[in-house]
Order: structure tokens, then sequence, then C-alpha cells
């Protein structure tokens, strides 16, 4: 690893002593140092700089960061850092931070944060237009103060979400090193070092899940080839256990892997810009950038950053797409593997999750000025709804969803497979058959097996003489569901038989509903 994190708490005390402590066999000159501790920029700054002078290391041969980002802490907690509404003490502080270290070419003293949008389930497009719009209030508001262009934009960090989208996650860093040279050159400065993005990048929380969290390994391991191929300057991947908000230390050990692997195993460093001349990746990178400046200019109609995340212009996008791409989980047009598709059938959560784990945390604040950004995960919807199952059966029963399988041996086989799988996806328990003769055999089956649920599973064209039959011998006993969404769906509602899930099904209310009805609350 050539770049270090440190997060800082923003309660302690800090001293030069504890710097020494935290540095000591660092070799400063060959490894990127990065602090994140909106609270102690001051301190972190004085000690930091102070041990370099210890070391006497050359100047230009630190690199790194000091995670100042008053916007960044509006968009999270709705208010800016520690004066709460003060923007004008929070840009001067800037400024104070950037003098402080501008004998250092590569300390990069300002984070400007488009994570947090990617957290909150923004697209690409929006990410950009409003990371670089960010980016655009801190070039004016310093500015105004006095300093240069390029005093300013040598200081700036820009931290970036990278999601699952392979190439569109490409495309998004490489469009914001294009549009950022433009915006700095209209400020009249042109030189490659003064329009030159640094590029922090995360791998994002938005789809990490709790349930299989190991499928979040795949997650991560995509999501960093993006980042790495586009050219980020530095990486995090998250630990796959991350959405637990406690890390182990094999999971961190082999987030650290996961990197070493990616440089030195599979030589992603070895190359510069290597989709340079892709005329997919080339021409997904022209898209995004127009249709993110398009998304930019109008919110600097609204007037620039900071106006419009107040007026909650920049929530509202956001919000109005996350909503989009819940639905789209719901109804899995979208797919979040191991959650909405394809669940562990026997995994029970071993830990005890609080709410916070399972709901979005949108506190708003008294002292607050704008309403913060939903930062959520996707799963969440469908965590809460296993996991309520689970819970109900330490104290209770897990309940059965039973395959009645009869008839065409590919539908009945296609439909249970279907059947298994969406009600894993709420924690049931699933119990598949090879297939049944008659219609009383299956209910007699089904009702041995003491089953919640029954899922009548054939073909479209026999449910109209096999449907009936099982659902007047299970009624009361056990709830009649019908795998599909068959043309004589009508006739059998006709006769009592009230449930059929389909492709076309939302799959998240639907087995709220089957919770409801079997006595979860």
């Amino acid at each position: 690893m050539n770049s270090i994190g440190f997060l800082i708490d923003p309660q302690a005390v800090i001293t030069l002593e504890d710097f020494r402590a935290l540095l000591k066999n660092i070799p400063l000159q060959n490894t990127e140092i990065n602090f994140t501790a909106p609270h102690q920029t001051a301190a972190i700054i004085e000690f930091f700089l102070g041990y370099i002078k210890e070391t006497n290391v050359e100047n230009n041969n630190i690199k790194g960061s000091v995670g100042y980002g008053p916007l960044a802490h509006l968009t999270s907690n709705g208010f800016i850092c520690e004066k709460h509404d003060n923007s004008h003490y929070a840009f001067d502080r800037c400024c104070d931070f950037i003098k402080a270290t501008a004998a250092f070419d590569n300390l990069r003293a300002i984070d400007i944060d488009g994570l947090s949008f990617s957290n909150a389930g923004a697209t690409a497009v929006q990410e950009l237009a409003f990371t670089l719009s960010q980016g655009v209030e801190y070039l004016n508001q310093l500015t105004e103060r006095g300093l240069k262009i390029n005093e300013i934009t040598n200081k700036l960090r820009f931290n970036f979400g990278v999601g699952p989208n392979y190439f569109m996650e490409i495309a998004k860093i490489r469009a914001a090193r294009l549009l950022w040279a433009n915006i700095v050159s209209s400020f009249g400065v042109s030189t490659v070092k003064a329009c030159r993005m640094n590029i922090h990048t995360t791998t994002s929380s938005w789809n990490s899940t709790l349930y299989d969290p190991y499928v979040n390994l795949l997650r991560t391991t995509t999501e960093s080839m993006s980042a790495v191929t586009a050219g980020t300057d530095s990486h995090t991947i998250l630990p796959f256990d991350n959405a637990f908000g406690k890390t182990t230390d094999f999971s961190e050990r082999i987030a650290r892997n996961q990197q070493l692997i990616l440089k030195e195993e599979s030589n992603f460093d070895k190359l510069i810009d290597p989709a340079a001349g892709s005329y997919y990746i080339e021409n997904i990178t022209a898209s995004l950038a127009a249709e993110a400046w398009k998304l930019f200019m109008k919110t600097e109609e609204e007037g620039g950053f900071l106006n419009a995340f107040i007026k909650g212009y920049i929530q509202d996008q956001i919000e109005a797409t996350a909503q989009k791409r819940d639905m789209a989980l719901a109804t899995r047009r979208d797919i979040l593997l191991g959650t909405n598709q394809y669940p562990n059938f026997t995994e029970k959560m071993s830990h005890e999750l609080s709410d916070n784990l399972l709901n979005p945390v949108n506190e708003h604040l008294p002292e607050a000025i704008a309403r913060p950004l939903r930062i959520y995960r996707g799963s969440m919807a469908f965590e809460a709804l296993r996991y309520r199952t689970d819970k109900f059966a330490e104290a209770n029963h897990r309940p059965k969803a039973y395959m009645l399988t009869i008839g065409n041996f590919g539908m009945r086989k296609a439909r249970a497979q279907f059947a298994c799988n969406f009600f894993a996806c709420a924690g049931f328990e699933v119990i598949d058959n090879n297939g049944f003769k008659t219609p009383a055999d299956g209910a007699e089956a089904a009702l041995k097996a003491k089953a919640d649920i029954t899922v009548i599973c054939s073909s479209d064209d026999e449910y109209t003489t096999l449907a009936p039959e099982i659902a007047e011998r299970l009624a009361g006993k056990s709830i009649v569901v019908i795998a599909g969404n068959p043309p004589s769906a009508d006739e059998l509602k006709a006769k009592g038989i009230k449930h059929f899930i389909h492709v076309k099904s939302n799959l998240l209310e639907t087995l709220r509903a089957f919770q409801t009805e079997a006595g979860i609350v």
C-alpha cells in the first residue's frame, strides 16, 4: 500500500506526541497520508507539519490530505461544521488551511464530497453535477477572499463513490476530469497543474448488504476495478461487513488484500488510462459529461451549490431518483444478488440488528440550516423484512412455503424455482417437491408439512382444473398461492384463490402482505 487513511475521533484531544506514535516507521516520502476529522483539521495541520519538520522529509515528497470539508458536512448533517450556519467562518477556515499548507504542493486541504450523493442513491449524472457544483462553490467563495485559482485547485481533493455499473463508473471518473478542466479554464487558468483533478474513490455502501455479506466482496472488487481503470489517484475498499457498522480484523485484511491483488497480481497499476480509445467508454464518457453539464448549469441557476442545497433543490432531485431505484429493486427490475434474487435459503441473521442498520438515518437537528441527504442502503427494506421473519422464528416457528408441484414437468419445476426464490427473500422456509400425481396427494402432503403457505406450481392450462380442488382441501388451513399469472386468474379468484405471484409482482409489498397474513408483526 502507498496510501493510508486515518479516522480521528472528533472529540479526542490530540498532541504532537500522538502524531509521533501514529506515524512512527511510516516512510512519509513514499506514503500518502490522509486524515478524516473535520473538527480537528487545525490541530492535524499543526501537529502533522510539526512532525514533518522533525523527519526532514522534503516538502514536495509529502502527499496526502487533511480532510476539511464544510460543504461535505452540510450534505450529511444539514449544517456547516463547527459554527452551524456560519458559512463565512467555514470558508475563512478553508483559506487559513490552504495558506497553512501552501509550502506542500501535494498536501490537499479541502475535501469535496461526491460520496454522500452516491450513498443517497444518486445517479452518476447527479453525483457528477452536484460534486462539480460543490467544487465551483469553493472556487467562488475562496477567490472572493483573495486566493488565486491555482492556489485553490492544488488544494482540493474530490471524493467520489464507485457503484456496480462497471463501464458507467469508469466513464464518470473520466468525465469528471474533463468537466473540471473546462470549469477551471473558465476562471482564466489553463495550466495542466491547475486543471488537474485529484480524485479519491470509495466503494459505494448503497448496494452493500447485511444478508449474504460475502457477496459484497465481489461488488467491491468490480467497483475497484472501475475506479482504477478510470485513473483514480487513491482508493478505499470498504470491508465486506462494513454495513454492520463495525468491521472485523478479518474483513479489513481482506479489503487490503483485494487492493494488493489488483495491484500486484493483476497489474492494474502498470497502465496509464487503459480505457482511452475504447469506442464504448469514450462514447458514454461524452454522453455522461453532456448530461452532467446540463444538470450542473441548472444547479448554478438555482444560485450555486450552497443556495441550491439550502433550498432543497439538490435533495429533491436525489430523493426522486432514490424512489425510482427503490421501486426497481422492489419489482426486481434491478437485482441485488442475495437480497431480492437468489437469496441464501438457509441463512439466518446471527447478529442483533439495531434499528439504524435497517432504516435510513435522516436526523434533522434543530441547528440545521438545510435538510441533510438521506443516506441509506438499497437493501434496507428487504433486510428489515427478512429480519422480522428471523425474529419471529426465534419465538415461534419459521413460516413454511410449500411447493405443491403438479402437472406439466417443465412448468412446475420452473415455477417452483421462481416461488422458492420469491419466498426465501423474506426468510421463509421453502420446501420443494418432485411432484404429485393428484391434487389430493399434494394437499395432504402440504397439511402434513404444516405449511403456512402452499404454492401451487403448474402450467397455466392446468390451473383451471387443479387449483380449485387444492384450494378447497386447504381452505382455512394454509394460504394458497398460484405461481404465475394465468389467463384464468379472474375465474380462479371467483373460486376463492386470491394470491398470485409472478414476474410483475411487487416483491417487497407482496411479501409484506404474506408476513401479515402469516401473523408476523
